[in-house]
């Protein structure tokens, strides 16, 4: 068989995933990049409004976008671009979801994909301080020039799988979860005439609703959340899904991020993750707030928290180093 796939990378116009702006895809054939496709688009209509967040972020303002297609419009374009390949992106959960909310919003139906998560296979293939794609991509020997460019995204996220195979002497995405003993992660077709709609999407579509109510009542909230209050570690969810990147992950938080600590923990143990309110010998995941970008791994502007991070990895100890926007795109 053939290494064969092709690499996708999503960028989204606000923080619900059914709002994508860009999607990079990178083809994949016997190892060897052989085309690449990108596209610019409007969001679907009614969740195509930009947060300043993602435009610092990914560069993507609403001009850039204005003249552009609709997603329900460009993706029979990207979906002919796939063909039947499977699908590899990294924290593939994230562009998995941006397919699945946004043909939900956009009333149309998506289709099936094997899919591969080079989040989930770097863990097992490299012993790195973080897992973000520009680490990933510089230990398999691809390094990322232009992160948040979702072309580039996508080639370096096919470097990283090429790489990973070649460890395994695997000659497909299916050989190398065999190789590692894992199952190959698969997506249904979404149907809106006989599916329900997903988690994610209901949940962006309820705190819409509950922000229009909350403007016209005079009491909707502005501003960032207080981080404060740390809040109680939730018991992890014992039906999460075991190939999501916090599954059976022991998860701590620092620095300020866009939502309150408590919300943050209850989000991590829905995807089966044990949150604590310290660093110890049990910890494997540190999301910083605070800007946090991984460069910060090298120049040292970090928190006390991941200072102790930083003196644990270097006894040996296992401990993943994720960014606000890392774990936003795991947790949706």
């Amino acid at each position: 068989m053939a290494l064969d796939f092709t690499a996708i990378d999503f960028e989204t116009a606000n923080g619900f995933r059914g709002s994508p702006c860009s999607v990079g895809l990178t083809k994949v054939r016997g190892g060897v990049v052989v085309d690449e496709g990108y596209w610019l688009m409007r969001p679907p209509e009614g969740h195509d409004h930009f947060d300043s967040r993602n435009i610092t972020i990914h560069g993507i303002t609403p001009d850039d976008v204005s003249t552009a297609p609709r997603f329900k419009d460009v993706f029979p374009e990207v979906h002919n671009f796939i063909g039947t390949d499977a699908l590899v992106a990294h924290n593939a959960a994230f562009d998995i979801g941006v397919i699945r909310s946004a043909a939900e919003v956009s009333h149309m139906p998506s289709p099936s994909f094997d899919y591969a998560c080079t989040v989930i296979l770097s863990r097992r293939n490299y012993a790195l301080p973080s897992y973000s794609l520009p680490f990933v991509a510089e230990a398999a020997g691809v390094p990322l020039l232009n992160h948040h460019d979702a072309t580039e995204d996508a080639r370096a996220c096919a470097g990283i799988m090429v790489d990973i195979a070649a460890k395994h002497g695997s000659g497909s995405v299916r050989e190398v979860f065999g190789a590692m003993k894992l199952a190959m992660p698969h997506v249904d077709a979404y149907d809106p005439s006989r599916d329900g709609l997903s988690k994610a999407t209901r949940s962006a579509l309820q705190k819409m609703a509950e922000l229009k109510a909350g403007i016209a009542a005079g009491t909707a909230r502005t501003g960032r959340s207080s981080w404060s209050t740390e809040g109680p570690n939730p018991v992890p969810n014992p039906l999460a899904d075991a190939l999501h990147p916090l599954y059976g992950q022991t998860v701590v938080f620092t620095g300020d991020l866009g939502l309150g600590r408590p919300e943050a923990k209850v989000r991590a143990a829905g995807h089966g993750a044990q949150c604590a309110s310290s660093v110890t010998l049990k910890t494997t995941v540190l999301v910083v707030g605070s800007g946090f970008t991984a460069s910060d791994l090298r120049s040292g502007r970090l928190t006390s928290k991941a200072h102790r991070v930083l003196e644990l990895q270097r006894r040996g100890q296992g401990i993943e180093v994720l960014s606000e926007g890392e774990f936003m795109q795991m947790v949706g």
